[in-house]
């Protein structure tokens, strides 16, 4: 059983209109020993207005959220940080000033936009926009380290036109050779990726990233594996949580982590 949530959204995303007390209210129902917030940070985005927050208030309502629940439920300061190479000094700069417990690495924005958007795949195949997104991962990792896990490997999946949600898909020997460089590149660095149940409720068949990443990472020696739900709503903290320990379980996998201060904590799946 899954206890923790370390993917979760509030009113300081701009897609969340959630305050922080609601999520851990449904957290207690829930039965979760601890919730992490991973609010998005997203600078230069194509929006420029958009999924920025300013650290001190969160920290100020971090804290406060904090004691009020300290002996119900251990609230985590968390941010997804959204990569892009020229950004790597600012990220640098704001995970220096502030003390996150734990802190995703996310691509939202390729080539200056989002792959949401349907600018991105313009003068572009499905296959070229897949692509180009995986090679961004490999770029934003070699340019900034300063991230625990990268989310949602295969984000761009939800948003390839002519596809409906329930059966975008890819094949991973499709891009075998640069996913390969991609969760090596990630294994090199230290660092892990999370297990994302969103996929699921957005009505794929599978939580990202896709089963073969997952087996191909476990066979190139990764090991450190967060899970999260990426929910934005109450109803959707620890969506299909039930199903993930046998599925990693029969993908190889025996734990996953939680962070706390910056360093993992290692939970059995069962």
């Amino acid at each position: 059983m899954i206890l923790a949530d370390y993917h979760v959204h509030s009113v300081f995303s701009t897609d969340s209109n959630t305050p922080m007390e609601h999520m851990i209210e449904k957290a207690l129902q829930l039965g979760l020993k601890r919730l992490c917030f991973t609010d998005h940070m997203d600078y230069d985005y194509p929006n420029p207005s958009e999924f920025i927050f300013d650290p001190e208030v969160y920290f100020d309502q971090i804290q406060l959220l904090r004691e009020r629940y300290k002996d119900k439920i251990e609230v985590l300061a968390g941010i997804e940080l959204g990569l892009q190479p020229h950004l790597s000094e600012r990220l640098s700069n704001l995970t220096r000033q502030y003390s996150f417990d734990f802190i995703i690495g996310s691509s939202h924005v390729v080539d200056h936009w989002d792959p949401y958007y349907p600018e991105y795949w313009e003068n572009r195949s499905n296959e070229d926009g897949i692509r180009r997104y995986f090679e961004s991962i490999i770029e934003n990792c070699k340019a900034y380290q300063g991230f625990h896990v990268y989310g949602h490997l295969d984000y761009i999946i939800r948003y390839v036109p002519t596809t409906t949600s329930k059966s975008a898909s890819y094949s991973y020997s499709d891009y075998a050779e640069l996913l390969d460089e991609v969760l090596k590149t990630i294994i090199s660095y230290g660092k892990g990726i999370e297990i994302n149940t969103a996929g699921l409720k957005y009505g794929l068949d599978y939580a990202h990233p896709i089963p073969d990443v997952l087996k191909r990472y476990k066979e190139l020696g990764g090991e450190l594996i967060t899970i999260g739900s990426d929910a934005h709503k109450p109803e959707h903290l620890c969506y299909d949580f039930h199903v993930i320990p046998s599925y990693l379980k029969e993908l190889g996998f025996q734990y996953y982590a939680n962070f706390v201060e910056g360093k993992p904590v290692f939970e059995k799946l069962s």
